[in-house]
């Protein structure tokens, strides 16, 4: 017998229960209209909140960037891998923010794993709300800290649990700022209150904030005018920058520190020229002009609107994250597949991603889309709706 005959009997598991996500194939750039698996269709599935995925600009300075300085670091930041060009991303990067300093790493995901661990010990606690991201969760097992979670967005709930750990050596409260499958926005004055009266460090993980909240894109801290009273901010630059790769945000020290003590900065290879290059133009662009973020919010206002009056329960958003609740996981599966039958690319979420019951569609809205590309999308969505029954 096998030893690994249980794989196949949980991937059997999770076709029954309609959680076997099906993989599509992209054709060609990130845009408003791709083609998937040999379809085009409407993409209602991407990150690329601005549309930098395939901007001429971004596109140029990754083409310049390979013939100036090749295709791979072929090191670790602290050995040879780091560039002029990491350094400008660094410092502009910074500017944007209205920080002392940034430090990059190759994943927003890699940017926690590296700012966690190196701030949290075995005897520190970590306050985390009950929805982080996964990158969050695994970068608070990894730093060996006691990790309470907190209700969802509940300042009550997190100072009530805050005050029985009087005995921590450091205390951190750490929250996602925007949160990715239900679109609402961290309480982060309310946090940042609570991190004062207890002592406590804060870290707030933005990557559904930057280049959407805040002035011209700059995330959730200038959404609040909280500049210099969050410790720590964790950015990615694989979202609405289009590009790949992540960052942390604060003091000099801080930054100077995690060169020396986060691990994805020291044992993995820093990120590529072109996506370096082409993350400075995004920077760039998003210091130069407000059009983009301010197009996104118009697309979001309408198809959000559009789909409350057709009846769909678009949950508690406060962003371009776009959540239609369904519930059932093999509805919201056949919801998807519809969809994209008709020619609209979005794909169903369930457990462990949510929890159990809580299936849904997850529509991101993007400023390449255009208001016809949106009305015809909820004509689709209201058709298809009231087929399988989620409409009355």
């Amino acid at each position: 017998m096998s030893r690994l005959n249980f794989i196949h009997d949980e991937l059997e598991k999770l076709e029954e229960e309609g959680l076997f996500v099906n993989i599509r194939t992209i054709e060609g750039p990130q845009d408003a209209w791709i083609t998937a698996d040999g379809k085009k269709v409407l993409n209602l599935c991407s990150n690329n909140y601005l549309g930098f995925a395939n901007s001429p600009r971004l596109k140029s300075a990754a083409k310049g960037a390979i013939d100036a300085y090749g295709v791979g670091p072929s090191a670790v930041r602290t050995i040879s891998g780091t560039t002029v060009l990491h350094c400008e991303l660094e410092r502009k990067l910074a500017l944007f923010k209205d920080v002392e300093s940034t430090i990059s790493f190759q994943s927003g995901f890699c940017a926690n794993l590296a700012v966690i661990p190196a701030i949290a010990g075995k005897n520190d606690v970590i306050f985390s709300d009950e929805l982080n991201h996964a990158s969050i969760i695994d970068g608070c097992r990894l730093s060996g800290a006691k990790i309470i979670r907190y209700g969802h967005c509940n300042p009550d709930d997190l100072r009530g649990k805050i005050s029985q750990e009087s005995n921590a050596g450091k205390r951190l409260i750490i929250t996602d700022g925007v949160f990715s499958m239900e679109g609402d926005i961290a309480p982060l004055p309310e946090i940042v209150n609570i991190a004062d009266e207890f002592n406590a460090i804060t870290i707030v993980d933005d990557a559904h904030g930057e280049g959407v909240l805040g002035e011209g894109g700059r995330g959730i801290v200038d959404y609040f005018k909280l500049q210099g009273k969050v410790d720590i901010e964790v950015g990615t630059l694989s979202k609405a920058f289009g590009v790949v790769g992540g960052y942390v945000a604060g003091s000099k020290k801080l930054t100077d520190y995690l060169s020396q003590k986060g691990r994805p900065f020291l044992f993995s290879s820093a990120a590529t020229s072109p996506d370096v290059a082409a993350c400075i133009a995004a920077v760039d662009i998003l210091m130069e002009s407000k059009v983009r973020v301010e197009k996104l919010w118009s697309n979001t206002a309408l198809f959000q609107k559009q789909m409350e009056n057709t009846g769909f329960d678009i949950g508690r958003t406060q962003t371009p994250i776009t959540p239609i609740m369904v519930g059932d996981a093999k509805l919201a599966k056949e919801f998807s597949r519809k969809l994209y039958e008709e020619g609209i690319f979005i794909q169903a979420i369930g457990y462990p991603t949510v929890p159990v019951g809580k299936s849904r569609l997850r529509a991101m809205l993007s400023a390449v889309h255009s208001e016809n590309d949106l009305l015809w999308a909820v004509g689709c969505f209201e058709k298809i709706g009231k087929t399988l029954g989620i409409l009355n």
